[in-house]
This record gives structure tokens, C-alpha cells and sequence, in this order.
């Protein structure tokens, strides 16, 4: 097996490093990752400016780009070859509900399913690192079950998977969850420049709002590491009808 691995927090973060060590040991793997943070980046390319690609002393390249951009180089030729799996984290911190449309990790992984190659983001659920050993284990018998039961080689698929951060005998057995939802954001910190300029910062994310049984914080708030099964496509299929009948009634109101 040959997995492409990357994340947002930058290649030398202790998460893709535990996470490489835990994959090297079943599989075939290579690291190409940011140069630098990249958190909530999402799925952003670079289009307008030159990208690099460095090797460092322990083989992993990176770019100064984003997630998706070390996956898109990765994939369109940096290789020469199609991965097997996409593996991104192990993050420094939840990606949880609402967080997964913002993630670099979400964003670096589904770059990959994008190209048609199944794909894993992987995190942690406190930031900090804390037994980031134990995430990279249940991370390494997560992909030996998937490829123990076949799931590779045939139509993609992208998992978000949340651990929590606890020793490898006190987690529990994951739960396959939806995405909860948090509140809207907190309000953005405006500080003044030395220059006297104001400045803002993004403000902190909101509360949780939905963590009812069954969703990915009520799974790992009980110690269960969650996985949710993620897609693409953004069309409301519900509401299609819907729209199609309001604009006709609209446009014969109009006339």
C-alpha cells in the first residue's frame, strides 16, 4: 500500500510526525505538507504566486502553499505515481461539526478524494499533542481495518476521523456519527497597530450547539474516537423542487 500523507500545522508539527512513524511501519509512505501553519485554509489553491517544493533532513518535502496545494502538486506530478490512500493530521485540534468546512486538514484530504483516491483526516480533539502516540496507533488499525476489509481500489471515499485525547486502553470503540453544529462564531477582537491602525482578528469559534446522540461531539465528549463519512456535493436536493416551482410562480407573477 502507498499513502500520500500531509496536514495543515506544517511539516516539522508532532502530529504528521507521530502519524508518519505509525504508517511507515504497513505501508509505503511520503510527506508532502506546508511549509508552514495553514489552519482553516480549507480548500484554497494557490493560483496567483509561485509554489516551491524543499526536502527536509527526514525526507518529508514541503511547499509554501496550502493543504490542498501539497496534495493537487503531490498528485499532478511531484509523485509519479497514484497513491493508494490520502491521509491528512494528525491535527492539532478538533474538526468537528461546522470546523470540518473550514479544516486544512478536511481541505488536504479531500484534495485527494477529488482525485478520485480514497482519503482520511485524521485529529485530535484537545490541542496541545497530548497522547498524540496513542491518536498515530488507533490511526495505523484504523487503515489496517479499512484495508483488511477491502476498501480500497473502488469508488472513493473521504472520512473525518476525531480522537480523543486519551491513552490508547481508555478510548473507546469508534462511532460512525453525523456533524453536529456550533453557534456562529464569537465577535471578531479589534486592536490598534503600533501605526494606529486598527486590526482585526477572527474571533474563537462558537459554542457547540448540537451534541445530541449520534454526532461526532457527543460521540468523543464519551471517549469514543468518531468517524463521519463526508461528501462534496453541496446541492440542497431537497429544496430543488422547491426553487424550480418558486421561480416559475415568480416569473408568471412578474408577467
Amino acid at each position: 500500500m502507498k499513502i500520500l500523507i500531509s496536514n495543515d500545522d506544517g511539516y516539522q508539527a508532532p502530529g504528521i510526525v507521530a502519524l508518519h512513524d505509525a504508517l511507515k511501519t504497513i505501508a509505503d509512505v511520503e510527506v508532502v505538507a506546508p511549509e508552514h501553519n495553514n489552519s482553516a485554509k480549507s480548500n484554497a489553491l494557490t493560483l496567483h504566486s509561485p509554489l516551491y517544493v524543499h526536502e527536509a533532513a527526514n525526507g518529508f518535502r514541503y511547499v509554501n502553499g496550502t493543504p490542498a496545494d501539497c496534495v493537487h502538486i503531490a498528485l499532478t506530478g511531484l509523485l509519479g505515481y497514484k497513491p493508494d490512500l490520502v491521509v491528512a493530521g494528525i491535527n492539532n485540534g478538533a474538526n468537528m461539526g461546522d470546523d470540518t468546512i473550514y479544516s486544512g486538514t478536511v481541505g488536504a484530504a479531500m484534495e485527494g478524494y477529488l482525485f478520485g483516491i480514497p482519503a482520511i483526516a485524521f485529529s485530535q480533539v484537545d490541542k496541545g499533542w497530548g497522547e498524540i502516540e496513542a491518536a498515530a496507533h488507533k490511526a495505523r488499525e484504523f487503515v489496517q481495518q479499512l484495508e483488511a476489509g477491502k476498501h480500497f481500489g473502488g469508488v472513493p471515499w473521504l472520512l473525518n476521523v476525531n480522537i480523543p485525547n486519551m491513552p490508547v486502553d481508555a478510548l473507546k470503540p469508534m462511532r460512525v456519527c453525523r456533524l453536529g453544529r456550533r453557534h456562529a462564531a464569537e465577535r471578531v477582537i479589534e486592536q490598534q497597530s503600533p501605526r494606529g491602525d486598527t486590526m482585526y482578528w477572527i474571533g474563537s469559534a462558537g459554542a457547540v450547539f448540537d451534541e445530541a446522540e449520534g454526532t461526532d461531539f457527543h460521540a468523543t465528549s464519551h471517549g469514543h474516537l468518531s468517524m463521519t463519512p463526508l461528501k462534496v456535493d453541496l446541492t440542497d436536493h431537497e429544496r430543488v423542487v422547491y426553487w424550480g416551482q418558486a421561480l416559475q410562480q415568480s416569473g408568471k407573477e412578474a408577467a
